[in-house]
């Protein structure tokens, strides 16, 4: 299948935020520059390769494998940003104009499936990112399957519903998984066929539905909405980076929650988009003053 954008198309930097850490098992690129993407699909699991023709990405080649390979060639578009619109965006800060004019080829994608997007989600609360990015690689190996196709070494779908419901407490510890963030999932797990109907939803109504699921709060359903629907206003309150990340680049100091609430204001109904082009721009939160520290579950 070959698709061309009708826009400029930074192809890297739109799948990014759909990769948990290089080690990612779920999404891989190989020394082709080939993209690929493991998934769960209504239809069942599906491999999706992608790959950027032209220096500016005029074209896209995918192929797809597995029984949901039809659903993942018709969702490229969307995943690559096709259904995003900045119509309406003002750039009220000189960094995020910046922003904007150096990277013009940066759209935010949608997945179209909650569940994928939420797992990972649900294990990066209130813990590093190492540990998180370890859990998550951990659990695909032991429980995701194989990706279908002809695919890299190691890529694999993430686990199912189904897989999550059937671990038991010694496996959860092995992973690293405390006891309130292995019950979100379960609990997640047991209603994840309503959840996709988040997408349809989208917006302050999807997140509202996600965040019916005992665990699931405003940072976590706005980190699902990113993802699985390109919500544009979807910021992650309570993220213990983006506050200093965007304060630093707007009003030259770190912010709470409340203050980045002010400070994204105007930007209402796209406040995600302005989070967006400021990491993506390579701002990152200083490095100095307190982390959070790593910890172990498996050794206790």
């Amino acid at each position: 299948m070959f698709w061309r954008p009708p826009y400029p198309l930074d192809l890297a930097a739109v799948l990014a935020p759909h990769q948990r850490g290089r080690g990612d098992p779920c999404l891989k690129q190989d020394d082709r520059g080939v993209a690929w993407l493991a998934g769960n699909t209504a239809d069942g699991p599906g491999t999706l390769a992608v790959r950027g023709v032209g220096g500016t990405v005029a074209e896209v080649e995918a192929q797809a494998w597995g029984p949901g390979a039809q659903r993942m060639l018709d969702g490229l578009p969307a995943l690559l940003g096709a259904e995003d619109d900045d119509g309406g965006f003002i750039s009220h800060h000189d960094a995020v104009a910046a922003a904007r004019r150096g990277m013009p080829g940066l759209r935010i994608g949608a997945s179209g499936r909650v569940w994928d997007a939420l797992m990972p989600a649900v294990l990066e609360q209130k813990v590093t990112g190492i540990e998180a990015r370890r859990s998550w690689r951990e659990l695909c190996r032991w429980y995701g399957e194989p990706a279908p196709g002809p695919v890299p070494a190691g890529l694999r779908v993430p686990p199912s519903p189904r897989a999550i419901m059937s671990i038991v407490d010694w496996k959860w510890h092995r992973a690293g998984v405390d006891l309130s963030r292995r019950k979100a999932l379960v609990f997640a797990a047991q209603v994840a066929h309503r959840l996709e109907r988040a997408v349809e939803l989208g917006g302050a109504e999807g997140r509202a539905l996600l965040r019916k699921v005992p665990g699931i709060g405003v940072w976590t359903a706005a980190e699902v909405a990113q993802r699985a629907w390109g919500d544009p206003d979807a910021v992650s309150f309570g993220d213990f980076h983006i506050p200093a990340i965007v304060g630093h680049a707007l009003v030259g100091e770190p912010l709470d929650d409340a203050g980045l609430q002010e400070v994204l204001a105007p930007y209402a109904p796209q406040r995600q988009r302005v989070v967006r082009y400021l990491e993506a721009a390579g701002y990152s939160r200083p490095r100095f003053g307190p982390r959070y520290a790593v910890r172990d579950y498996r050794a206790m």
